[in-house]
């Protein structure tokens, strides 16, 4: 094909008009951490599934009452959580036994609180659970009951040593990191620098933690792509809506790159998967408005709630809409790995020893009372 001269300065033109209208946010190819190296590329394109293959579901555990995070641990221990929606939560962490039965972790003391309970140190609203490269638990008390607002010094993030089952450190989040209307969400931890990432669900924005000074900043607060798109999920034909409106949920899913050198995230009532190098979150000198054009806009992958790398370093994600668990593979493909009747709201997803990914199923679209048990699957993809 041939190009006239004339034109190439229109084309840059037209280009350059394109980009700034991203809203701070920079399109541009997934580095090779989003994919195994000898991956052929694929440029563009729309999003397609994989064509017939599913991954096997295997169901590890089911509950009465509603959960929503997994973690799993290097030698293979599962740990969940019960987020204080209602009042049938008798305890916040637990950890699966071999039996199938969930016992509060890591005693009964944590899991106990009336209210009248200290906040800083029982756990309030569980909301995710994490483990990280050092085999450590991280536990996320969003400390907001109910959603009707954070209990003051409740907000927190625990981190337990599971050689000795006992909480080693605690680091509360006061009003001006965890607001009352906030709902801390999901966290990703990098050991080696010893900083901790946060969605916060409730406002929309990503707190980044110094594990070892306990200091905490909030960042992107004002940014689109920590907020919610305004859209309507519509799973098995019906939209999710409350009191006749459909949520707004923003940040939401979380993942971390294998080297810790990129952070994703997308809001749950979203489309759109974004990433930001985490040197610049990490970097006290840059001002928000800096921040805000390092963030890069990756693709429409569909809502999500939970997001992480598996073994094989792709990206996988819960997408609620079509009950199925996918994966982004480059710009231009998600393809489908498991698609089945009874990952009904796929929630939290975690990678564990054994090369399988774990998946909570919390069935929020469905209420207080959705005539299944709450399920853990696992699947090898």
């Amino acid at each position: 094909m041939q190009y006239h001269l004339s034109r190439v300065p229109v084309a840059i033109l037209v280009a350059a008009i394109v980009l700034l209208t991203v809203s701070g946010c920079k399109k541009v190819r997934p580095l090779d951490d989003l994919r195994p190296h000898g991956t052929e590329g694929e440029a563009g394109g729309a999003a397609k599934r994989a064509s017939g293959h599913r991954a096997g579901l295997v169901e590890v555990a089911e509950s009465d009452r509603q959960w929503t995070g997994v973690a799993v641990s290097g030698k293979g221990r599962i740990f969940v959580n019960y987020p204080r929606w209602s009042d049938d939560v008798t305890f916040s962490v637990g950890e699966i036994q071999a039996s199938g039965d969930v016992t509060a972790f890591p005693n009964d003391e944590w899991n106990t609180w009336d209210g009248s309970d200290g906040p800083g140190d029982h756990f309030v609203c569980v909301q995710s659970v994490f483990i990280d490269k050092d085999d450590d638990l991280w536990i996320l008390d969003a400390a907001n009951p109910g959603f009707m607002g954070v209990v003051a010094g409740g907000a927190k993030l625990v981190k337990v040593d599971l050689g000795r089952n006992r909480i080693v450190s605690t680091i509360v989040f006061d009003e001006a990191i965890a607001p009352p209307a906030s709902y801390l969400n999901d966290v990703r931890v990098d050991a080696g620098r010893q900083v901790a990432y946060i969605t916060d669900s409730g406002l929309g924005a990503i707190l980044v933690v110094d594990l070892k000074a306990k200091k905490s900043r909030r960042l992107l607060s004002d940014h689109p792509s920590t907020k919610s798109e305004g859209i309507t999920l519509t799973i098995s034909g019906r939209k999710w809506l409350r009191g006749g409106k459909p949520p707004q949920v923003h940040s939401d899913g979380l993942a971390l790159s294998s080297d810790g050198e990129y952070l994703y995230y997308q809001a749950l009532t979203g489309r759109t998967l974004y990433r930001i190098e985490t040197r610049w979150l990490r970097d006290k000198s840059v001002s928000s408005q800096q921040l805000a054009r390092k963030v890069e806009s990756m693709y429409e992958t569909g809502p999500a709630d939970g997001i992480t790398f598996g073994d094989d370093r792709y990206l996988y994600i819960t997408a609620v809409e079509d009950n199925a668990i996918k994966k982004f593979v480059r710009l231009g493909t998600v393809e489908t790995v498991a698609e089945d009747s009874r990952l009904r709201w796929p929630d939290s997803i975690a990678r564990g020893p054994d090369g399988y990914l774990y998946v909570t199923t919390s069935q929020i679209h469905l209420g207080p009372d959705p005539g299944e048990p709450y399920r853990l699957f696992k699947l090898r993809p």
